[in-house]
């Protein structure tokens, strides 16, 4: 489990394991906190006192630092977060598949000055991407279901860490998703058996 990272306007920055999360408490860097208690973590015991240190990590902490983090105006782009932002359907048949079905196609081909963006990208299963093959959709009669999108910070954080997301930490990333984003939780679906 991550623990999801905000600055101090809570904007999502990142996510953060266990060990970074103890580091910023450490250096009393964390300025509020959400969400339940997902580690304790125990540390030395006070040679004068007897007490033990303890630090309770929240799934949500925010942090100082720029008040305002500069936004990822263009996040990595990689099959695996292309198919969670399409939720593993194929947007030219409009089927489910699973990850290993599906491919990475370029609306307008690289051979005909596309490029490889979150914009000109979309899933595709295996046929589809065959069939549509070096053409442009119009010369073919073949249509998208819904429009590629660049997905935002709130997006993007969710689409990388979709497997293993906290209901809390979807719930306030999904307050900030733009009208486009489609991703979905499976955490939350009963046994879709997706993405395997």
């Amino acid at each position: 489990m991550y623990i999801l990272r905000l600055n101090t306007a809570g904007q999502p920055v990142e996510w953060l394991t266990w060990q970074e999360a103890v580091c910023l408490y450490s250096r009393e860097l964390v300025h509020w906190s959400l969400g339940d208690i997902i580690y304790r973590i125990h540390g030395g015991y006070n040679r004068l006192l007897g007490d033990r240190t303890v630090v309770e990590l929240p799934s949500i902490i925010a942090c100082g630092g720029k008040r305002l983090f500069p936004s990822r105006n263009n996040p990595a782009l990689s099959n695996y977060s292309l198919f969670e932002r399409d939720n593993y359907q194929c947007l030219y048949c409009g089927h489910y598949y699973k990850r290993r079905e599906l491919t990475r196609d370029h609306i307008i081909p690289k051979s005909k000055g596309g490029v490889d963006n979150w914009m000109n990208v979309v899933a595709a299963c295996r046929r589809c991407n065959q069939h549509k093959g070096d053409h442009l959709l119009e010369h073919i009669n073949l249509s998208l279901i819904a429009l590629p999108y660049r997905p935002n910070a709130a997006e993007y954080l969710a689409l990388i860490n979709s497997n293993r997301i906290l209901p809390e930490q979807e719930d306030y990333l999904s307050s900030q998703f733009s009208r486009n984003c489609r991703w979905k939780s499976r955490n939350r679906e009963s046994g879709t058996g997706l993405g395997s």
